[in-house]
Order: structure tokens, then C-alpha cells, then sequence
């Protein structure tokens, strides 16, 4: 299924490759990273895969897991929906005090009167769960054509409509934004939502000098910038920080979902969705080394598939987790031991996909050192996209 990326407030913000794409060999000429060989995929062990959604009839997508200092696991995603685009979407969540053994049911966080779209969580230093969405108007172009078809069942139809027609279209369009919500008791009150400037899947991350990072892109405003946010006021308040300079002969437009993380040398490393000609349909990664305040440009790091979560293990290896839509369909995750510069080559958590409707994986590290990653998935056999669920080992 294919969704176009936006280019209006009428249309979604990622698209799925539509064809194979070419993998380039090289990096960007001038990057700051120069690739060195490619350290063979590491040995893991693969514990369990399971669903873990428990509503069959309802499509779920584009998933953030957290793990609190306590051990719980939060698990954010837009939950309530008919399919990949629709008018339905609302921010749900579901906990785990076993590691992901068992999951509650899933709590409407947010449902807005408008599509709400992915799902980010991060629990802050100071105990506070910061989770983030982002509200769309792509399911219009669709409705009106099934309006001018005729073809779509009456009782669809009308409930399209039903849900559509609670605001006048100036409203409708008040309602597009890039959101957070704030709960300081454990996710049992959360603030009314709140503009937090950019958005991306994953949502933002903690740096050791306290302040909180956002990594992602202004999909409503007129300049669409590109870069990084921060906040010092535990994400009450936000300030844009700087933006990612654009490499030579890119669009803007063709960037999309980043996420950051805080390198064991102080680095801080963003990695980026790129649909650009060079690279298209790859990771690209840049880097800053003073605090978020200037960035490299983007380069390429050789890694087909997006977009990628990122997390800084234990041990000081950096893991990122990301979609691949081509054989093998599924999820793949890579290790970098030199603090982001080179990355192995992948470790297969699924390869058993039925289409390019997958992806968005999130990976927490729990208290015996396992992982458990999760993403969304349209499988053979089931209604409507589920939420997938891997633990796994590194060696």
C-alpha cells in the first residue's frame, strides 16, 4: 500500500517504497565518518516473537517501547484504527511488569478529533513519561474519492463521514500539529496536549547534562525545518536548538522520522529516513559533537531500511533497530562498537513479512541484559496490523 509522503496538511508524512531501490556503496563524499569494513553480523539468539496486541479488529501502528527505572515497560502506538489511513487513529498504551511476558490492555491516551498518528514514550530523569503524536488529514483524499466511486459499503461510508464531519473543514485543519502529552504520577493523570515544534516516531531522548533532545521534523509550519529541539524545564516548554544542514543536491522535503542518541564519547549521533535519489530508501547518519548545537552533514552508513530507533546498550554499544521492506520482509537490527561510526552488518529479527505494512521497531534493554524489541506488522492470517514482539540475546 502505498501513502504519499506530505506535501499538504491533506497528507501523511512517510510513504512506503513502492519499488527496490538501490543500495549506494559508498558514503558521501567529505563525511565526517569514513566506513571502514563492515564487522560481520554478531551472534544472537532469538528467545521469542509473539503478538501482543489484543484486538484483533483494530489496526495498530508505528510503536515506542520504554523502560521505566522501575522495570515497567511502556508501550505507545496509534491504536483504535480501521487501516493504515484513516480517520480513527488515537494514541493507546499498554504496560508490562514482566518484561513483556504479558501486556495490559490498551488505554486511550489521546483521541483527538482528527487522525492521531505514531506513538513516542521516554520516561525523564525526574520520573515524568513524555509521550508524542502527531494529527493528519491523509484519509480525506481517500474518502472523497470513495464519496465520487460510490463503491465503498454504505455502513463504511457512513461512518467515515460521521467521524469527518464533527468539524467544518477550517477546524479539521486547526487540528494538524506535532503534540506531547506529560504525566508526572506514573502515567495516571497526563496533561492536555501541548506543540512540541517537530515530531518523529520514536520521540525525544535524555542527554547527561539533563536536558531533553528532539530530533525530528515541523510538519505543519511553513518552513518544515529539519533539526533538533531541546527542552531544560523536564519538557514543559520547548526551543528550537538547531537545524541539520542539507547535503548537496537533496530536498528537504525528502527527510523524514529521526531519532537520536547520546554516544558513549559524548557524541550525540541522529539517524534520518531519506528519500532523496542518492541513498534513497537508506538510513543516513549525522553526528554532532557540541551538544546539538552544530551537526555534520548527513552521509550514508550503508544501511538499506527505515526508519531506526536507537539505543545505547549497557556495555556502551550502540544498537539500532529499523524496518526492511524488501526480501527478507521484516525487521533487522545492527551493532556499532566505535560510538556510531561503523555498523555491523544485520541481525534478522523477522524475515517472515507479507508486505512493506511493517516496521517502526522499538527495542528497551531489560534488567538481565535480553532485549525486547517491538513493531507493527500486517501478517497473513490476521484481520488488521498487529503489534509484534521479539526478545532476543546478544552474545
Amino acid at each position: 500500500m502505498h501513502v504519499p509522503l506530505h506535501s499538504s496538511p491533506h497528507q501523511t508524512r512517510r510513504s512506503f517504497l513502492g519499488q527496490t531501490l538501490t543500495t549506494a556503496a559508498a558514503v558521501t563524499i567529505g563525511a565526517p565518518f569514513l566506513r571502514a569494513a563492515r564487522a560481520a553480523a554478531p551472534s544472537f539468539k532469538l528467545i521469542e516473537t509473539k503478538v501482543i496486541s489484543p484486538q484483533p479488529d483494530l489496526y495498530h501502528g508505528w510503536p515506542t517501547l520504554a523502560r521505566r527505572r522501575d522495570g515497567e515497560l511502556w508501550l505507545v502506538c496509534s491504536g483504535g484504527r480501521e487501516q493504515h489511513v484513516c480517520p480513527f487513529g488515537q494514541v493507546v498504551a499498554m504496560t508490562s511488569r514482566d518484561n513483556g511476558t504479558t501486556w495490559t490492555w490498551p488505554r486511550v491516551l489521546l483521541d483527538g478529533t482528527i487522525d492521531d498518528r505514531d506513538a513516542g514514550v521516554l520516561e525523564t530523569a525526574k520520573g515524568t513519561l513524555l509521550v508524542t503524536t502527531f494529527t493528519s488529514l491523509a484519509y480525506e483524499p481517500l474518502l472523497e474519492a470513495a464519496v465520487k466511486s460510490g463503491k465503498w459499503p454504505a455502513d463504511r461510508l457512513a461512518r467515515w463521514q460521521a467521524v469527518h464531519n464533527r468539524l467544518g473543514s477550517g477546524a479539521r485543519n486547526k487540528e494538524l500539529g506535532q503534540w506531547m502529552l506529560r504525566s508526572t504520577d506514573g502515567g495516571t493523570t497526563w496533561s492536555p496536549r501541548s506543540d512540541c515544534i517537530v515530531n518523529s516516531p520514536h520521540g525525544p531522548i535524555q542527554l547527561r547534562d539533563g536536558r531533553l533532545l528532539y530530533a525530528g521534523k515541523e510538519l505543519w509550519t511553513g518552513q518544515r525545518r529539519v533539526g533538533v529541539c531541546e527542552s531544560t524545564d523536564d519538557g514543559q516548554t520547548w526551543r528550537w536548538l538547531a537545524e541539520i544542514p542539507v547535503r548537496k543536491d537533496d530536498s528537504l522535503k525528502e527527510y523524514h522520522e529521526l531519532h537520536a542518541v547520546e554516544a558513549g564519547d559524548g557524541k550525540i549521533i541522529v539517524q534520518i529516513r531519506n528519500h532523496n535519489v542518492a541513498h534513497r530508501g537508506e538510513t543516513l547518519q549525522c553526528e554532532s559533537a557540541d551538544g546539538g548545537k552544530t551537526w555534520s552533514e548527513l552521509h550514508s552508513i550503508g544501511v538499506w531500511g527505515l526508519p531506526s530507533h536507537l539505543l545505547r546498550l549497557r556495555d556502551g554499544r550502540l544498537l539500532m533497530t529499523y524496518g526492511h521492506r524488501r526480501a527478507p520482509l521484516g525487521n533487522q537490527a545492527r551493532l556499532s562498537e566505535d560510538h556510531g561510526k561503523t555498523w555491523s552488518e544485520p541481525m534478522i529479527l523477522s524475515g517472515d513479512g507479507v508486505s512493506g505494512d511493517l516496521g517502526y521497531p522499538s527495542t528497551m534493554q531489560i534488567e538481565d541484559g535480553s532485549l525486547v524489541t517491538v513493531w507493527y506488522e500486517a501478517m497473513k492470517g490476521h484481520p488488521k496490523a498487529v503489534l509484534r514482539q521479539a526478545r532476543w540475546t546478544l552474545a
